[in-house]
């Protein structure tokens, strides 16, 4: 979509920012971030159509990482069957929760739903394994690590559109840096997608592991489960009312004691037994390797790797290029750089 950056026919340039400073002095609460005006490090006119969180939104989906998220594992590597969830189907089943809790509080759906579907835009292929062995590499060589966030930022701000990056309002940056992490975002909106993103991972991924036989309903922990309720759905809902209420008229987005550690006490089951299991575990040999193995590949051939940016060194390069791969070409990559093909003589 191209932004229509000056008024056309008949049209006053300020009146669809005007009307939405009032709709919003009206409906909105005094704690949520208000759309104008837009904080974006290179300034922009703005769109007669459209606020600039709903123009980081359209930035963000109509970008290339978002495209790649629906090859990127959640949870399963390179699943067989249809109904698993994706790093992109992930992505929009949280922003979809987010949306209804900023609604709720009388915040800004337009800021949440861009924090949300940006969120994971740096993700590495292979889901939790995949981030783990891309950290491990990168360490293995002298950096820092890699955090999924932060990369998530870097992409925004400097891949995306060829190096020009997006040039998404601070809100939205601020939101999808403090998605995870020690630190919580200073908005309502962006605390909202970071615990709503932990409500929707945990109660999709039980599906997702029950559906592929590696959990059975009876394995799951009885006293949340009777809390919480015995589908996804349920569980989602309930957790949402609780947070909803626990939050209004606070100046913080939270859950009550007895909920939040239900929940918390799911996510550890969840990472003993699915994201770090026995499958998982069998998987993070292989997944180890192969990011292992290109990682090396191409810092020995750094000619090879696209320079998006200037300023970044051999390391950041190649990370640059690993984390942006989904699953399927990281494997169909790998396997043709390293696995003999079949002779045709």
């Amino acid at each position: 979509m191209n932004d229509l950056s000056g008024p056309g026919p008949g049209d006053d340039s300020g009146s669809f920012a005007d009307t939405v400073r009032e709709r919003e002095r009206e409906v909105l609460s005094a704690r949520a971030v208000p759309s104008y005006p837009a904080s974006r490090a290179m300034p922009e006119e703005d769109n007669l159509l459209r606020t600039p969180f709903q123009r980081d939104r359209d930035r963000i989906v109509h970008s290339k990482s978002f495209r790649r998220l629906m090859h990127k594992t959640q949870v399963f590597v390179a699943p067989e069957g249809d109904h698993y969830r994706t790093r992109l189907t992930h992505t929009l089943e949280a922003t979809g929760i987010a949306r209804t809790v900023a609604r709720a509080l009388g915040l800004n759906e337009d800021l949440a739903e861009a924090i949300g579907l940006g969120h994971d835009l740096g993700h590495p292929p292979f889901g939790h394994i995949g981030e783990q062995a891309l950290d491990e590499a990168v360490k293995a060589h002298g950096g820092e690590g890699f955090r999924h966030n932060e990369h998530s930022v870097r992409v925004v701000d400097v891949l995306e559109r060829d190096g020009r990056g997006l040039n998404l309002n601070q809100p939205v940056r601020e939101g999808i840096l403090k998605h995870t992490g020690s630190d919580k975002s200073e908005s309502l909106e962006g605390q909202i997608v970071r615990l709503v993103d932990r409500v929707a991972y945990i109660n999709h991924d039980i599906d997702d592991a029950v559906r592929a036989g590696i959990l059975m309903p009876e394995d799951l922990p009885q006293e949340e489960i009777a809390m919480l309720g015995p589908t996804g759905a349920s569980r989602i809902d309930a957790l949402v009312k609780d947070i909803v209420e626990r939050s209004r008229d606070r100046d913080e987005i939270g859950q009550t004691e007895e909920m939040g550690q239900a929940m918390l006490r799911l996510r550890k089951f969840m990472f003993q037994n699915v994201y770090l299991g026995a499958e998982a575990r069998a998987e993070h040999e292989r997944v180890q390797q192969t990011m292992k193995i290109l990682f090396e590949y191409y810092l020995e051939r750094i000619d090879q790797v696209p320079e998006l940016d200037p300023d970044a060194g051999d390391l950041q390069r190649v990370t640059d290029l690993l984390a942006g791969m989904t699953d399927r070409y990281c494997i169909t990559h790998f396997t043709r750089l390293f696995v003999p093909e079949r002779s045709r003589l």
